[in-house]
């Protein structure tokens, strides 16, 4: 007769924020030794991390409230939003961008658009900036991971560029690449992944309203460790969906590689619908918790904070389900 293991044995009570990608664990093993050997110093870090920024605000990016896109809850704390991220190119811990992201050049830029479309070009930031008028959206952010956040990004819908490029008949999906330059970014060094970072959306998805073309937050431009100057916000996708610092936006026929999905082809589908009924091979996706509920702050909040139940389509359902009518999407995770 098989006895059940109990629950702390199976990781039931591990806080899904915490919990690493196979693939990543033995490069985050390392960093967690070199962290450990600083001692308190190396806890205290992400706290000594969200107090700069939190003092060193940005350039303020202005924009009109769109209030057809608002998500009412409570607004994650700026220091959290700043302190708390996913972004491999600057450490796979979650303090690791905020301290090292200040490496970042966001200017000059440069944002290629090519492949399949009849006005191909070259836009220098400052030409994107002005392309469309600056949007604030509230949008809810859920990481794959198990953490959620709501955050007032600016931008505009990345339909607004792909009129302006007028994709060829043959266009079914976009594909954005990220800036990979070991000078500026200290993971690149590490075989976490295959660089530079890929991402992809199928055209429909693209065009669909809520996809954001986004270029700041909290009323000023993105700081570096949140994506700057230019990142993707897919809210009804996982994080990871939304590719940060771009540098090129390729339209293509067939469905591009995606960075997660050929590291862990098992673990991270190319769609990555927040979906609660389709677990992670080794968590469930049922549950998440909010950064920042716990009042603690900072990297902490994943571990304290209450759970709350995964909403379809992280809460997006009404607007994007009928995006994939008749798709078994426990298939096409």
């Amino acid at each position: 007769m098989l006895i059940p293991s109990p629950k702390w044995l199976r990781g039931d009570d591990i806080a899904t924020s915490e919990i690493t990608p196979r693939h990543v664990f033995e490069s985050r093993r390392r960093l967690l030794a070199m962290a450990a050997a600083g001692g308190a110093g190396s806890m205290l870090a992400p706290w000594f991390a969200r107090q700069a920024f939190a003092q060193g605000k940005g350039q303020r990016l202005a924009a009109t409230p769109n209030n057809a896109f608002v998500v009412t809850e409570k607004r994650t704390p700026y220091e959290d939003v700043t302190g708390y991220n996913n972004f491999y190119e600057f450490g796979t811990d979650k303090s690791d961008p905020a301290r090292h992201a200040g490496t970042l050049r966001p200017r000059p830029w440069q944002v290629a658009v090519e492949g399949l479309v009849k006005q191909p070009k070259v836009y220098d930031i400052d030409e994107l900036l002005k392309l469309a008028p600056m949007e604030e959206r509230v949008y809810r952010l859920r990481c794959v991971e198990g953490w959620s956040m709501v955050i007032p990004w600016i931008g505009y819908p990345l339909a607004e560029l792909i009129r302006r490029v007028e994709p060829q008949p043959g266009a079914k999906y976009i594909q954005f690449i990220t800036l990979a330059d070991k000078k500026q970014m200290p993971g690149i060094s590490s075989s976490v992944l295959d660089w530079p970072y890929s991402e992809g959306l199928r055209m429909d998805e693209a065009m669909h309203p809520l996809a954001l073309l986004t270029f700041g937050l909290y009323g000023e431009v993105l700081p570096n460790q949140n994506g700057a100057p230019v990142r993707m916000v897919v809210p009804w996708k996982y994080g990871f969906k939304s590719a940060k610092s771009i540098v090129r936006i390729r339209f293509v026929d067939k469905q591009p590689p995606t960075s997660w999905n050929v590291a862990a082809p098992g673990e991270y589908g190319f769609y990555s619908n927040v979906n609660p009924d389709v677990d992670h091979p080794r968590w469930s996706q049922a549950t998440e918790r909010r950064i920042g509920e716990d009042k603690g702050g900072g990297g902490f909040s994943a571990l304290f904070a209450p759970k709350r139940k995964t909403l379809p389509f992280n809460g997006y359902g009404q607007q994007v389900a009928s995006l994939y009518q008749g798709m078994d999407l426990k298939k096409f995770f």
